[in-house]
């Protein structure tokens, strides 16, 4: 009994595949370039602005709520202006309206850069227990000066350096800055978390920021 026969693909329908796995392939050889370094400046003036606030907090559980506040605003202002530059970039490269996003560099990056994320927050949430009765009593000095700010500082220099990989260089170079600001932050007493936390979440942030939007077009 003869084998069935299979007709080989017309030539528009080979040249078309061809083409889709180059575009798929150069796609995934790039570099994610939507890093917002308009939304960095921000982020890093609204932390400065939180490290002088929490600085002068009465009580530690008062210089928690700072920085909790001050992440979340900075989380909302980094999600906002990257899904700006996304959505400029795509309509600049002539995609349609509603089209998809995130190409496989932007997938690749945050896919990279939540899990740390994601630790860091359960991690505070185990450590602090913010439900707990004697919650201010848990705060104690160490905690409040060098474990937690060494901690945010150390993860999130992990998110960036990891996720960084798939970006421009400024971006892994960061996250080795936190990854360096965090180690000093949890082993060193004499340092200060609020001035820590200053240099790295808003002095390096702004500086990064600057030299990506002038860069990377924003």
């Amino acid at each position: 009994m003869a084998a069935p026969r299979h007709d080989p693909p017309a030539l528009h329908d080979r040249a078309l595949q061809d083409l889709s796995f180059i575009r798929r392939t150069m796609e995934g050889a790039a570099s994610f370039t939507d890093v917002p370094g308009w939304g960095l400046v921000g982020v890093g003036a609204t932390a400065l602005v939180a490290a002088a606030t929490a600085s002068r907090q009465p009580s530690p559980d008062r210089w928690l709520l700072v920085w909790i506040a001050t992440a979340a605003t900075s989380s909302l202002l980094g999600a906002v202006t990257a899904v700006l530059k996304i959505r400029r970039r795509v309509r600049e490269a002539g995609g349609a309206p509603g089209g998809r996003l995130f190409n496989v560099p932007a997938r690749k990056f945050l896919l990279s850069f939540w899990p740390a994320i994601v630790a860091g927050a359960l991690l505070t949430l185990a450590i602090v227990d913010p439900l707990s009765p004697d919650l201010a009593q848990r705060l104690t000095p160490r905690l409040v000066h060098h474990v937690l700010p060494g901690l945010w500082l150390l993860l999130y220099g992990v998110a960036i350096t990891t996720a960084g990989a798939y970006s421009v260089r400024a971006v892994p170079l960061m996250g080795m800055g936190f990854l360096a600001l965090g180690v000093l932050t949890l082993f060193l007493p004499m340092l200060n978390g609020d001035v820590m936390m200053a240099l790295g979440f808003g002095g390096f942030q702004v500086g990064v920021g600057i030299h990506i939007a002038r860069r990377h077009g924003g």
